[in-house]
């Protein structure tokens, strides 16, 4: 199950208590103080690892508590410290303050760590009190309290192009025609309730990772069908790809698509425009769609180069359109994977 935002409460472990005692040995009468010091609270650390694809982990883990620290024993003797635990979340998670909404760390980075609760400290034993003027103490700390916080996760998918479009346009067979990877594929709307990413590997060249975002209907910028849920995976992109149905099968105008798509961009967050993109004229094999082909021809002022008619239900025209994603994508831009 693709799950892309959680909300948990971390607690890190309490520091172990100081103790109270004393040497005992024969022919020793006045033994002085020997009460160990207590172990220090395990810690909690998130850490960005790529192959997690979601945050599914969290699902349903509403509370997660680290090892407390144990009490010092005699002779000197230090607890044991409790154990940390490292936290994997997907690349491209916000950690924000469930109370504030401030946003307390970015994972953009495979191997990126981030303390998000540090364990307490350990408490004196009384043989740290010893002193010249008080040669048998009977004091100890207590351990202190690990840090605690109640944080949302939310994860933004990192890709290197999004697809976007309408839904039943074809994204999702789109996908797994170029990446010869099997999705989810049927002739109703939201078919895909999910991003699915995947990778196309590309011959003498980086590979690139591809998000083909849920269906995108009018008025997504204000929730509407899961707007924002589906919206916000694209936001990272470095480039997008519209995927525009040509057959007009479901009675829908591809032009008017096309505008009504890059006009919930814009009311989402304009600066999505400014990506670089693509557009693919999806099923041209349709009957019909020669007709809404030359209408969109004549009424954009895209120039050809942008524009890729293809069918990928019969895989007919993907390589002009994977060598021009090639070329969209700067190298350095590209996924690390």
């Amino acid at each position: 199950m693709f799950v892309d935002s959680a909300k948990i409460q971390l607690r890190a472990g309490k520091g172990g208590n100081g103790v109270v005692a004393w040497r005992r040995e024969k022919y020793i009468p006045k033994g002085g103080p020997v009460g160990g010091n207590g172990g220090n609270g395990g810690s909690i650390v998130l850490k960005a690892d790529v192959h997690i694809p979601s945050l599914e982990s969290f699902r349903n883990r509403r509370q997660i508590h680290a090892e407390n620290g144990l009490p010092g024993g005699g002779n000197l003797q230090k607890g044991r410290d409790g154990k940390s635990l490292t936290l994997l979340v997907p690349c491209g998670t916000l950690v924000k303050d469930t109370s504030t909404q401030e946003v307390l760390f970015d994972f953009t980075h495979e191997g990126q760590e981030f303390l998000i609760c540090k364990g307490g400290k350990g408490g004196k034993g009384n043989h740290c009190f010893k002193s010249p003027t008080n040669q048998a103490p009977n004091t100890f700390t207590p351990g202190t309290e690990g840090e605690s916080v109640e944080i949302e996760l939310e994860l933004k998918l990192i890709a290197d192009i999004g697809l976007i479009g309408m839904p039943n346009a074809g994204k999702s067979t789109l996908l797994s025609a170029m990446t010869h990877v099997p999705v989810k594929i049927a002739a109703y709307p939201f078919t895909t309730l999910h991003p699915n990413l995947s990778y196309l590997y590309i011959k003498q060249g980086p590979r690139i990772l591809i998000a083909d975002i849920p269906g995108i209907i009018e008025n997504a910028h204000k929730n509407k069908g899961l707007g924002f849920a589906f919206l916000k995976h694209i936001e990272r992109s470095a480039a997008l790809l519209f995927v525009i149905d040509v057959s007009g099968f479901e009675g829908r105008e591809p032009l008017e698509d096309f505008l009504t798509l890059r006009n919930e961009l814009k009311n989402y967050r304009p600066e999505l425009l400014e990506k670089p993109f693509l557009v693919v004229l999806n099923k041209i094999d349709q009957e019909g769609a020669e007709e809404h082909l030359q209408h969109f021809y004549e009424h954009t002022s895209l120039p050809k180069e942008q524009l890729f008619p293809l069918s990928a239900m019969q895989k007919q025209g993907l390589e002009p359109l994977i060598e021009a994603m090639r070329a969209l994508v700067p190298h350095e831009a590209l996924s690390l994977g």
